[in-house]
């Protein structure tokens, strides 16, 4: 894989883990601060952090400082994004499997 990954392969590679899937879950939800997302994981706060670094680093999450928290938001133009590759790609192989029933019916009258 090069070095200079496209923002949506940076969005798979983050999605790609049950923790980071997880929170992208809760964050659906709603905004919430990073201890309030960070307590149904059983890993240190740093560790937790890292994730949400994964997250912010391929737009898909948000973060501000309100205060003394840190508070956390998904950030719909990367899910959008996403979205739009795979209906393409389903598209794109329902016309393959078309093509092939068609093919198929032809090659079982004959």
């Amino acid at each position: 894989m090069p070095h200079h990954s496209t923002p949506l392969d940076l969005a798979f590679h983050a999605l790609s883990d049950p923790t980071r899937r997880a929170v992208v879950s809760r964050l659906a939800e709603g905004e919430v601060p990073v201890s309030v997302l960070a307590e149904p994981f059983d890993m240190a706060l740093p560790s937790f952090a890292q994730h949400l670094k994964v997250l912010e680093d391929c737009g898909l999450i948000a973060s501000e400082k309100r205060g003394r928290s840190r508070w956390c938001r998904l950030v719909q133009t990367r899910f959008n994004e996403a979205a739009d590759w795979m209906e393409t790609e389903r598209r794109s192989w329902a016309r393959r499997l078309d093509r092939l029933e068609v093919y198929l019916d032809k090659a079982e009258k004959k």
